[in-house]
């Protein structure tokens, strides 16, 4: 996936949820603070989002723009309707998304989750295509580890999960 195509799922979903507003929390939330991101970054098909006014048009946009929907078909990913709740991001990242929003539409914003709060919520999901993901971010040294770790201690998640994830970070830092 690439920056026009993220632009293009967001006027998608905002269309069809009737909100003008989305949060993109996936993986391809990188795009909003990384345009340019790296391919390795870019592999996933599939935007997260969640209407920022009108959480209720999650199951709207998971029928028309979601997997092997025309949409899917078509232009070759789609958009994931998914409660915001559902993801663990550490506390104030709604201060610190990064607004997409098409120069040729006005009307429809994407926040996308910032760079360390994206890594943190994936070091909380830890499956091998999250901790891969953050991998690369540290090792192309978009994310600071030490910012990383302030971000995992505000979390909310069980002490343990938490854990697992600050000695994963730990690790790879040294």
């Amino acid at each position: 996936m690439n920056r026009e195509q993220l632009e293009h799922a967001i006027r998608a979903a905002c269309t069809v949820s009737e909100d003008h507003e989305l949060i993109i929390f996936g993986s391809q939330a990188i795009l909003g603070q990384f345009p340019d991101a790296p391919p390795e970054l870019r592999k996933s098909i599939e935007v997260d989002v969640s209407p920022k006014n009108r959480p209720e048009a999650v199951d709207k946009i998971d029928g028309a723009l979601g997997e092997n929907s025309p949409f899917h078909k078509t232009h070759g990913f789609y958009v994931h309707g998914v409660p915001i709740e559902t993801a663990k991001l550490p506390k104030g990242w709604e201060k610190r998304t990064n607004m997409v929003q098409d120069y040729m539409d006005e009307n429809n914003i994407g926040y996308c989750i910032e760079a360390h709060d994206l890594a943190a919520s994936k070091l909380i999901a830890f499956r091998e295509k999250d901790t891969e993901f953050v991998r690369r971010l540290i090792l192309d040294e978009m994310i600071d580890v030490d910012t990383l770790l302030k971000r995992l201690k505000v979390i909310d998640a069980e002490k343990e999960i938490k854990d697992r994830a600050i000695r994963w970070a730990e690790r790879i830092s040294r």
